[in-house]
């Protein structure tokens, strides 16, 4: 028996991977579906289902084009609806993966068709449960995404019934989550990425509820706005989508200058998608920066149109990476990139844009030199009430360009986050959108405490 967790963190994102005696299963796949090829070819395994726990809205999933590729069955949960073929499993329905048994168990909750996978060994044993977005390491899932057709109370009740069950299971189970830290499915989500039911039960606030009522009180309370694309990428899920293959061949295009000019003049959108330390040496004008070293495809889909047309500028060599990272999370319509990088741009005599950064003891002297000048923190909330630079005006970045519209574009800004890859995406945005005098600090809220620089507030 082989399961192996196939873990990606710019999503925070859990697959998982299943088999036995030549057979496999894979359970909630992502978008490209070359390391699971690779890994069934490599072991001569015939993959027989794909198990989807629910209709994910924070990644489109492979399950369509790995169905295509090995004839697998797509297998979901109860009230499920879709266009798509799948096979809608009962509550307590088994699947035979070559001596093992996998046991849907319905636990609505997160969405009315959430199913936990309960892998049963060939001597009976209960081994593990893999419990997608309904339940996470401390956290259970958000019930709020089916507003306006199903409310997050009521969402939130069903979740109570769910937990009893998954509760009435013995404590050595292992449990598999989803998700991770940073996702934005759940609340407040642990570091770990998986755990046991036994350790659940005694830690997690959500399964130490006994009240209904509280227990719906408790995690409704507290969510923050789900990003905009989650709704987007649940239907990309349920009715199907281009192929990852296809996306590849077209985002995989080179393009020369002109051709990248013309694109941008008609109304694509330019990523950068280099480290910030390079992009603000020299980017091309109007490029947004989102780095590939932090949580690129998340801040991608959370601050543009998934149906814009994309063209990139990247480090040479990272193409691919780029293009793969951003169909994860639906953009289907990337149309190339600039061939040979920021250096073709640059090697044409053409203009380009920089952005200043400067230190945290630069940012105190400079806020002292200007005191009209705005402190722009772009973290969440939550960060900012933890601990903040005096006179700092909180605009969180998904909010950045409806907050900037009352900023005045004649003001300096000096704009930071927890340690520089927030604020450079906030950076470029607004030069993008005709703020001139800006400036990035250098490592952030982090390097400011650090330096213990005296602005600091709380």
């Amino acid at each position: 028996m082989i399961v192996e967790q196939l873990y990606t963190s710019c999503l925070a994102q859990a697959a998982y991977y299943i088999e036995s005696n030549g057979e496999a299963a894979i359970i909630d796949p992502i978008r490209d579906i070359e390391p699971y090829m690779e890994k069934l070819n490599e072991r001569k395994a015939k993959l027989k289902y794909i198990f989807e726990t629910h209709f994910h809205a924070d990644f489109v999933s492979g399950h369509q084009d790995l169905a295509k590729k090995t004839g697998a069955e797509i297998v979901y949960g109860p009230e499920t609806v879709s266009n798509l073929p799948i096979r809608i499993a009962t509550d307590g329905e088994l699947f035979n993966v070559g001596d093992l048994n996998i046991q849907a168990i319905h636990t609505p909750g997160h969405t009315p068709e959430s199913t936990c996978f309960l892998l049963i060994q060939a001597d009976g044993k209960h081994h593990c449960l893999f419990t997608g977005d309904t339940l996470f390491v401390g956290d259970v899932g958000r019930p709020d995404l089916l507003d306006g057709k199903i409310t997050k109370e009521e969402l939130a009740s069903r979740m109570f019934d769910s937990v009893q069950k998954l509760k009435s299971y013995s404590n050595e189970i292992l449990v598999y989550p989803g998700h991770g830290a940073g996702s934005a499915c759940g609340k407040n989500i642990g570091k770990e990425t998986f755990s046991t039911l036994g350790e659940q039960k005694a830690s997690n606030y959500a399964l130490k509820i006994e009240s209904r009522e509280e227990f719906i009180a408790s995690i409704t309370a507290g969510i923050a706005p789900a990003p905009a694309y989650f709704s987007k990428d649940v239907e990309l899920n349920r009715n199907g989508y281009k192929s990852y293959e296809e996306i590849l061949k077209t985002g995989l295009t080179p393009l020369d200058v002109e051709t990248l000019k013309t694109k941008i003049k008609n109304g694509a959108t330019l990523i950068d998608s280099r480290l910030p330390d390079f992009f603000e040496h020299g980017f091309v004008p109007g490029s947004i920066n989102i780095g590939l070293n932090g949580q690129f495809a998340i801040w991608a889909a959370t601050l543009l149109d998934l149906q814009s047309e994309i063209v990139l500028v990247c480090k040479p060599g990272t193409e691919k990476e780029t293009v793969s990272r951003l169909a994860r999370v639906g953009f289907d319509s990337i149309s190339g990139y600039l061939d040979n990088g920021f250096d073709a741009w640059k090697d044409a005599g053409l203009r380009y844009d920089m952005v200043i950064s400067i230190s945290a003891e630069e940012l105190a002297l400079d806020a002292k030199h200007n005191p009209k000048a705005t402190i722009l923190d772009v973290r969440k909330p939550e960060e900012f009430k933890s601990g903040h630079v005096f006179n700092a005006k909180n605009l969180p970045l998904n909010g950045l360009i409806s907050g900037s519209e009352n900023l005045d574009k004649n003001q300096e800004h000096l704009i930071h986050c927890a340690g520089g890859y927030r604020s450079m995406i906030a950076a470029s945005m607004l030069k993008k959108n005709g703020f001139s005098n800006i400036k990035n600090v250098w490592g952030g809220f982090e390097k400011i405490k650090e330096e213990k620089v005296e602005i600091l507030s709380n």
